[in-house]
């Protein structure tokens, strides 16, 4: 005969799971629900719960925990001649939601993950500042893929908190280029959210659009079971194993959904700036729904055109372009799709008429809509 009370200790002990079980079908819209729940019973981070270290490293979490503001787009530099630029970027802890439930503390650019956009001209001469909070608990730093010189200027801005620390550079190649904290242990620092895109736009600029949207991707690893709630530290022994808890847009699961999901409308022309900081994962980047137009493969200068998936490695980024025809919801994926598990979906909400021609429903065979 079972003790007395052992359903509840069941209940209580499941309930872990139940939440990671959840989180898909929360990020995503009615029509995708059927394409969630088939991949339910097969959820990649429970089994990493299973093995989760002790709970007692879970803070409880704040009432009214917000998640951390959305990073914007910078505008196009529309400028003919090369000038004088000058960055300000402050590195500063701030705890944020990272899922329903979950809280995280964040290390960030001034306050959002991914930080502010940098958007330059080539042949810019950019003077960049950076400032570490004096709450900071550790020494931080910027290394731009775009900058020639010692550390991409990580070598000169090692900054321990309450400091300050300047350097400048000629942006000299165009292209969409990872920033990040280059402060030992590196990897650590990007897992907090320390990294963003520094844009260097040709002589010319690239052709006008009618949207743009800022959007990266960054692999989290956290302490305790990562369904519980509560406030979360990073974990470095995860990191290193390359078993993360949360494969994440813009910094937290759902930060593209709902009321945050990009928008547009048919007819338009959409370019996304897509960063990849992992610190580990590969990103095979795909709009569901959608032929990318042009890819700039890694930031090239060159374009490739009608790409399904575009791959984007751990320190990399591309931009992408497309016109939207059709109406309706597009799912931003990383298609290595075990991650959308993990809270790697974004949306893209495009409204306007219907265009038959293009695309209709001769017969539904049920009315749960779904996709791949």
């Amino acid at each position: 005969m079972p003790p007395k009370n052992s359903g509840k200790r069941l209940r209580e002990r499941l309930m872990p799971f139940a939440r990671l079980v959840a989180l898909p079908a929360a990020l995503c819209t009615a029509w995708y629900a059927v394409c969630a729940q088939a991949q339910e019973a097969q959820t990649p981070a429970a089994s990493s719960a299973a093995s989760a270290p002790d709970e007692a490293v879970v803070a409880d979490l704040p009432a009214n925990l917000a998640r951390l503001p959305a990073p914007q787009v910078a505008p196009p530099v529309n400028r003919k001649k090369p000038a004088k630029v000058r960055v300000e970027l402050e590195a500063r802890p701030v705890t944020g939601l990272l899922a329903e439930g979950i809280g995280y503390h964040y290390w960030t650019y001034n306050g959002t993950v991914p930080g502010p956009m940098i958007r330059v001209r080539q042949g810019d001469t950019v003077e960049l500042t950076l400032h570490n909070a004096l709450d900071s608990p550790v020494s931080h730093s910027i290394d731009s893929h775009g900058v020639l010189g010692p550390g991409g200027g990580g070598k000169v801005t090692q900054t321990p908190p309450g400091a300050t620390s300047v350097f400048q550079f000629k942006a000299m190649k165009p292209g969409v280029f990872i920033y990040h904290c280059a402060t030992p242990m590196i990897p650590y620092h990007l897992a907090h959210g320390m990294y963003g895109l520094m844009v260097v736009e040709p002589p010319g600029g690239w052709p006008k659009v009618d949207k743009e949207f800022y959007v990266m991707e960054g692999d989290i690893y956290l302490k305790g079971y990562p369904a519980q709630s509560g406030v979360h530290e990073a974990a470095v022994d995860k990191m290193v194993k390359e078993t993360p808890d949360f494969v994440v847009f813009n910094g937290s699961a759902g930060s593209l959904s709902k009321e945050r999901a990009l928008k547009a409308k048919v007819g338009e022309t959409v370019r996304i700036f897509f960063g990849n900081a992992g610190p580990n994962a590969v990103s095979s980047f795909h709009v569901i729904g959608e032929i990318f137009d042009k890819v700039h493969p890694e930031g090239a200068t060159e374009t490739l055109s009608n790409v399904q998936s575009t791959l984007v490695p751990a320190g990399g980024a591309t931009m992408v372009e497309f016109k939207t025809q059709v109406p309706g919801t597009y799912i931003l994926v990383d298609h290595s799709l075990g991650r959308l598990q993990k809270g790697a979906a974004g949306f893209l909400d495009v409204e306007g008429p219907p265009n038959s021609k293009i695309f209709q429903s001769i017969q539904q065979g049920s009315q749960d809509g779904g996709g791949h």
